[in-house]
């Protein structure tokens, strides 16, 4: 568990200005119900993308499912990427920033 959880912003559409607390070692992006976070966006595969949290080296990365759009990070497609404060993450036609919490020492 990340003792400074990351936070996932969403930057477009109906449910802009939504946020997703990431501190889990693994959150599932995706349009099933099951997932950790859960969109509503018709270009977005069941269980399409990961974020993953490394205790170990205090980083973030991002996987992407094999999905048929893809994942982006600052308008790359990735397949896999670490992710950084100020990133922007596209699922989809659903476009996050990524930023992680500021500890509070």
């Amino acid at each position: 568990m990340a003792e400074n959880p990351a936070i996932l912003t969403i930057k477009n559409g109906g449910f802009e200005g939504m946020t997703y607390e990431v501190a889990a070692e693994e959150t599932l992006i995706g349009r099933n119900p099951t997932t950790d976070i859960t969109l509503l966006d018709e270009g977005i595969s069941r269980e399409h993308a990961i974020v993953m949290y490394d205790e170990e080296t205090d980083q973030y990365a991002v996987e992407d499912l094999q999905t048929t759009n893809g994942t982006k990070v600052n308008g790359k497609r990735v397949r896999s990427s670490p992710l950084q404060d100020g990133d922007e993450l596209q699922v989809g036609h659903t476009l996050f920033s990524f930023e992680r919490a500021k500890g509070t020492e």
